[in-house]
């Protein structure tokens, strides 16, 4: 089954009332992982790799300071491995950017084989989002492929994303941003936040969500709204890497019967990104404690002595680096390494498979649209 632009799964999410998760990765293990566990529970795939995180792909350990062509690298390494481990899946797949920062960002994801982009113009002034956005989907659609834009600001830290403070979108706003932009989805804020912090026993502004969607329905106006900053942050897994020596303080998430509820206000697309970081950075320590001889291992030693070092870190892009051609390009030269490589697709299957039948994806493939990046280029002219 080829892999997908975003705006068929999207139709669908809208149709048949369930929520699609997107789940972000940074290797190659963890995008075999993702799309294996997705077709056990025959659920369509969101796939993410974060504006950073094609910088990481493409060899840039300190990701923060990613350059345009280490970001064009990774994103090829990140399509390559989808399509290895997904062209020929049963379920369709999506190769979304996440939070792209600027237009060459993502001309060089979409060039590099992502099917579904998301320009982040949220803290620009309103007009210049529409017109950024507007530009993006003018080069995206031409070519088939989804455009995700951002309206309202949402607090918390996550890559290149930081907001001290949460601005909620205006509804209003977000149906003539549809109307200007043309986009396919809208990520909003009406409540969660990025990162591990989000605060204890948060409540979302559905209303927001239900404002939206009346408006739009009123409107005759089609479009997803995504929900970023979603992770749960399941307090299990903290306390497991603080009981394995780590030092992860003050989390919190958002809880699942929350996001239920948005699901059934209208949200469609849920991005999840931190609990995957826990979960693998857990089993990392895990493997470790139980496996002490592997702490001196030529190959892997190394990523013992970064956790080690850094205790209260939880992304495993600071830990795995001593491995970045088995990240990159999914090399596995010994039975050390793979056993590396065994706690990052546990850590992705056991988050995705939970979440998934959460978000009520399960089963839901077949009624997804395999519609081509030819196909919706025909599509997109048409609208």
């Amino acid at each position: 089954m080829p892999v997908i632009p975003l705006r068929p799964l999207l139709e669908a999410t809208e149709k048949y009332q369930f929520a699609q998760g997107a789940f972000n990765v940074n290797a190659v293990a963890q995008v075999k992982a993702a799309i294996e566990v997705h077709e056990m529970f025959r659920s369509a795939a969101i796939l993410q790799g974060a504006d950073l995180a094609n910088g990481f792909m493409g060899g840039r350990t300190d990701f923060f300071n990613s350059t345009l062509e280490d970001k064009k690298a990774g994103a090829k390494n990140i399509a390559d491995a989808v399509r290895k481990y997904g062209e020929n899946s049963p379920v369709p797949i999506v190769l979304h950017l996440d939070h792209g920062k600027d237009f060459e960002s993502v001309k060089a994801a979409i060039d590099g084989g992502y099917t579904s982009v998301m320009i982040d113009g949220s803290s620009l002034p309103y007009d210049e989002n529409v017109e950024l956005t507007r530009e993006v989907v003018k080069y995206a659609h031409a070519r088939g492929v989804s455009v995700e834009g951002e309206l309202g600001v949402l607090a918390g830290v996550e890559d290149h994303v930081f907001s001290d403070a949460s601005t909620y979108t205006n509804p209003l706003s977000a149906v003539d941003f549809f109307k200007k932009t043309q986009a396919d989805c809208l990520a909003i804020s009406y409540g969660t936040m990025h990162g591990a912090v989000k605060g204890k026993d948060v409540k979302l502004r559905k209303e927001i969500v239900i404002a939206i969607k009346e408006c739009m329905k009123h409107e005759r106006v089609f479009g997803a709204l995504v929900s970023h900053g979603s992770s749960t942050v399941p307090k299990y897994i903290v306390d497991e890497i603080n009981a394995l020596g780590g030092d992860i303080q003050n989390t919190g998430g958002i809880a699942v019967s929350e996001l239920k509820k948005a699901i059934d206000c209208g949200i469609g697309k849920i991005n999840v990104d931190t609990d995957l970081r826990m979960a693998v950075t857990r089993n990392l320590r895990e493997f470790f404690k139980y496996n002490p001889s592997k702490r001196d291992s030529a190959s892997i030693g190394a990523v013992y002595q970064i956790l080690e070092e850094k205790k209260n870190q939880f992304d495993p892009r600071v830990f795995i680096t001593p491995i970045m051609d088995t990240v990159m390009y999914g090399n596995i030269p010994d039975d050390d390494v793979a056993a590396v490589v065994e706690c990052m697709e546990k850590g992705v299957k056991e988050v995705l498979g939970t979440l998934i039948v959460e978000f009520g994806s399960v089963g839901k493939a077949p009624l997804v649209e395999c519609a081509t990046l030819e196909d919706m280029i025909e599509r997109y002219k048409r609208t």
